[in-house]
């Protein structure tokens, strides 16, 4: 339940959300009028169909991508025709009889008293079909359990809860805005100036959705947005969910106890340990039971390979499973792929041999263990006592001293005494398993893939699940675009020929992106290029200086690193032999 309500807080921070805007002309555009037969309709309908889209477009494949985008034409026809009637009753005349009556009914239904339930909730519908809204924290985390474990009631009701929550903030816009107006026409008398200045802004909504500025444009606006306050709620109301969340507060008693009497963690208990049956294959190890863990403190870390916020989590993990084993900490790895690739036993392999990763893996390609615990996030860290309850729970990189003053309270209390603490771990992380440097960072994660593909700017669209020449323009920041002959599928774009490209304009001190050679395994050649030259001292640890590289294996890459001040740069990768499979860039 307290999922739901998350997600319903997070759809209600969209109207401080730069990504709003283009659909906020359509929805003022009903001020003034009976809430329950005009404005409440437009919003279920705008709900509705949000929910129903966005839950086939995470599951659906190409063909709810294709369906999607006819949507949207019709949306944006329609809501043209609704714009031009707000004009003037003069212009709606000059179109066709058909099209004159339709905008003569909605013309009449939208600045009438009597206004429609049914051509509101179209109106609706059609708002639902082009709002496009930024995919933060929350929003992220439903779309991917959806692509994870499929369509259902659930990803449904949490899409519907999302979006009720945008309605309601946009509801109270509304009915503000209808009092603005209302003295405005009391005091100047300018009502028909009114409709027809929101005819206009109907109008420039509408162009700026045909022309991609919805998810371009707006994307310079602001790239945090609203995603500080949405992790903000996660860390502080996920907790109450048991042990799908953080507990809130300082959930740790560190002072001085009876030495007397044996030691007792203050920690919660948040649950039990569960079965960690349903792995697949276990590596560094035999298969581990619950039951044969009992005694031991147990750290779970949830992660995947490529995914750069485990990566900079790695070095902590392992620092942690070194100094504290003969303590009585055991370290466990649960892999559980975001991409079909990472499920490749040998793929999890050369990644544990490449980061040194000596304690047990389960391999949970059928997130058997993840669905166990709860889990929602990459990486999670579940701390573990020696009576099999879970007492912390840890969700993304960072806060690493409070983990390990866990750790050693855990042990502590296993062991019936408090001894002095030690110091935490410093380990000497390199490449892209450094933190990030987060007070510069101003891009974020951005799928190639179709069902996730935001900021797209070359001029042919994508093309779901066939080849096409793609051309880019330059980017403007948080922009991307492809070169060269692409067949772009929902989670990677794969390369027809040799000399294609990708081009992305960013802003971080580190740029990361998830690369393979393809079905047939041959190393594919590249060149990078930072403002169009070699990035000499901006390389990144998988290219030298001249920006050459190759790729051999499906792992993250890291292509570029800043030395020096960190500002707006435009990447360019061109690959100088076909086959190569790209699935997303990542930043730090």
């Amino acid at each position: 339940m307290i999922l739901f309500l998350i997600a319903y807080l997070a759809g209600a921070l969209t109207i401080v959300s730069p990504c709003i805007l283009p659909v906020l002309p359509f929805v003022l555009s009903r001020a003034g009028q009976p809430f329950t037969r005009s404005i409440l309709p437009m919003l279920i309908g705008m709900i509705v169909t949000f929910a129903a889209v966005a839950t086939l477009a995470a599951v659906g494949g190409s063909w709810a991508v294709h369906a999607n985008e006819i949507g949207r034409y019709a949306a944006i026809a329609l809501i043209a025709a609704f714009g031009v009637t707000l004009l003037s009753s003069r212009i709606a005349a000059m179109v066709t009889r058909p099209a004159v009556a339709l905008g003569s009914r909605l013309s009449q239904q939208a600045s009438g008293k009597k206004a429609s339930l049914g051509t509101s909730f179209l109106l609706g519908v059609a708002t639902g079909l082009l709002w496009a809204p930024c995919a933060g924290p929350i929003l992220g985390l439903v779309l991917t359990g959806a692509a994870l474990q499929g369509a259902n009631v659930q990803t449904t009701l949490l899409l519907a809860a999302y979006a009720a929550g945008a309605a309601t903030s946009l509801a109270m816009a509304v009915l503000a805005g209808e009092k603005v107006f209302g003295a405005m026409k009391r005091s100047l008398g300018v009502g028909e100036r009114l409709r027809q200045g929101l005819g206009v802004a109907v109008l420039a909504g509408v162009t700026a959705i045909a022309l991609g500025l919805d998810t371009g444009l707006l994307s310079r606006l602001s790239y945090a947005s609203s995603t500080g306050i949405e992790q903000s709620l996660l860390d502080r109301l996920h907790g109450a969910g048991g042990t799908a969340g953080k507990p809130a507060g300082n959930a740790m008693q560190l002072g001085a106890n009876d030495a007397s009497k044996r030691y007792q963690s203050d920690l919660p208990v948040l649950g039990r340990f569960v079965s960690l049956d349903g792995a697949v294959e276990w590596l560094n190890s035999k298969p581990l039971t619950a039951e044969e863990l009992r005694g031991k403190v147990v750290l779970v870390d949830f992660w995947t390979y490529s995914c750069i916020n485990c990566i900079r989590t790695i070095p902590y993990v392992r620092a942690w499973a070194e100094k504290y084993r003969d303590r009585g900490l055991v370290v466990i790895g649960v892999h559980s792929p975001e991409f079909a690739f990472e499920k490749r036993l040998d793929n999890v392999r050369q990644a544990i041999d490449k980061f040194q990763i000596g304690y047990p893996v389960a391999i949970d390609n059928n997130f058997k263990i993840w669905r166990a615990f709860a889990n929602n996030y990459w990486p999670a860290h579940y701390f573990i006592d020696a009576k099999g309850q879970i007492r912390h729970a840890q969700f993304g990189e960072g806060d690493y001293e409070r983990s390990e003053r866990v750790i050693q309270d855990l042990l502590a209390e296993a062991a019936g005494s408090k001894k002095a603490d030690t110091a935490s771990v410093t380990p000497n992380a390199k490449g892209a398993e450094a933190a990030p440097d987060l007070a510069r960072l101003q891009s974020g994660e951005s799928y190639i893939g179709y069902l996730r593909a935001a900021n797209f700017i070359s001029p042919e669209g994508i093309g779901a699940d066939a080849a096409r020449d793609y051309t880019v323009r330059q980017p403007s920041l948080n922009e991307w675009g492809l070169t060269g002959k692409w067949t772009v599928a929902g989670e990677q774009a794969s390369l027809e020929q040799a000399g294609g490209g990708i081009t992305y304009r960013f802003s971080a001190r580190d740029l990361h992106l998830v690369l393979g050679p393809g079905a047939d395994g041959r190393k594919v050649r590249f060149q990078v290029k930072v403002d169009g030259a070699a990035p000499g001292a901006d390389h990144g640890s998988d290219i030298d200086v001249e920006g050459n590289g190759s790729v051999s294996q499906t792992r993250l890459y890291q292509l570029v690193r800043q030395s020096g001040d960190v500002r707006e740069r435009t990447f360019e990768i061109r690959f100088l032999d076909p086959g190569v499979e790209a699935f997303v860039f990542t930043f730090g």
